[in-house]
């Protein structure tokens, strides 16, 4: 029975590389197809049109290239520093609706409470609050493992230097860039 196991595990390393090869093979007759299909509905692979490279498209990219990858990023991982991960884990699922909001505030966003669409976003966007205010708020018993733990990282479980009043507003400002960016990309 052993024997069988491990003449299995040896047939499958070996034919590991060439399962993978045959899933990348499809990937690409996918690509293929769906390439066929656009070209067919009107689809240029020649395109020689792109607007003009102006001072104000190119402050655009640099805020936009600023916003979501450094500032944004360097912010929430300093955050990681000063609380702990539930709370920036929670924090992050405020993005959605921090973006709906700040769009409704600025005018992009039209919000029409008298159509069923309008009433479910202010609704959504309610209970992804509620469900971020809970997560944060309740601290409830300790969940403790009956076995052993599947990963164990030496050194503390808690944030590196506790300052929650610094890590929050790291977290919050973070989760707004994130917004804002996302409202940027819309309009570049």
């Amino acid at each position: 029975m052993a024997q069988k196991r491990v003449s299995h595990v040896l047939v499958c390393r070996e034919l590991k590389p060439h399962l993978l090869m045959v899933i990348v093979q499809v990937g690409y007759t996918f690509l293929y197809f769906i390439t066929e299909a656009s070209f067919n509905h009107g689809m240029s692979p020649h395109v020689n049109a792109r607007p003009k490279l102006t001072f104000a498209l190119f402050m655009e990219i640099f805020v936009l290239s600023l916003l979501g990858v450094s500032v944004t990023l360097n912010m929430y991982f300093a955050s990681l520093n000063y609380t702990n991960p539930t709370f920036v884990a929670s924090m992050v699922n405020t993005i959605a609706s921090l973006t709906f909001i700040i769009a409704v505030a600025l005018g992009f966003e039209v919000l029409d409470l008298r159509n069923p669409r309008g009433i479910a976003k202010v609704i959504g966007t309610m209970i992804s609050l509620a469900g971020v205010l809970i997560m944060t708020l309740y601290k409830g018993p300790v969940m403790r493992n009956l076995w052993h733990p599947l990963i164990h990282i030496p050194g503390k479980s808690a944030a590196i230097n506790e300052d929650w009043l610094k890590g929050s507003i790291l977290t919050v400002s973070s989760c707004v860039t994130w917004s804002v960016w996302y409202i940027m990309q819309v309009f570049t």
